[in-house]
């Protein structure tokens, strides 16, 4: 007998559905109630009379789950449209962080170092603590807490990841 193994691939999903209460909860319900997770999760308004919210969803799956899912946000009667920018084509992400480190002597000068490389803004700083302020692709995210853990990383806020198609289309 031969294990097949599933292979279980990240997709960046934006739903754009009716601005209407309860609807993020119908959304992660269905996840919920199927067992699927959710890695990451972002809502915003976009349209001027805010009718319109735009939700960009990171899960990960193998791709029968994930045409699952689009099938199952396609049925929901406030969503307008389910684009998988995983398989879409080329796409823009990005995550924001705000990244408190706390240190002092040389610890705070290669955090202030680490920072410059990574293009991370000072936003706050005490004698005792810095706030950096970071947005990039979530790998480069992971990479500049893993080193700030090892100079005194003492808190992360991370806004989640927000993308959309390249070129001239909408998603």
């Amino acid at each position: 007998m031969k294990i097949q193994h599933r292979q279980h691939e990240r997709h960046v999903l934006t739903v754009v559905v009716d601005n209407e209460p309860g609807i993020l909860a119908k959304i992660t319900g269905l996840f919920t109630a199927r067992g699927y997770n959710i890695d990451s999760l972002t809502v915003a308004d976009i349209s001027e009379d805010h009718a319109i919210s735009r939700i960009t969803i990171v899960t990960n799956g193998p791709p029968n789950v994930i045409d699952q899912i689009q099938a199952q946000l396609d049925r929901l009667v406030p969503v307008h449209r389910v684009v998988d920018l995983s398989e879409e084509g080329p796409h823009v992400e990005r995550e924001l962080a705000l990244v408190k480190v706390r240190g002092k002597g040389d610890d705070r000068v290669e955090a202030l170092r680490i920072a410059e490389v990574f293009r991370a803004s000072v936003i706050d700083t005490t004698t005792e603590s810095f706030v950096f302020e970071l947005t990039g692709a979530t790998d480069k995210i992971d990479n500049f807490v893993a080193l700030m853990r090892e100079l005194g990383l003492v808190e992360v806020g991370r806004s989640g990841v927000v993308g959309m198609m390249r070129g001239t289309e909408g998603s």
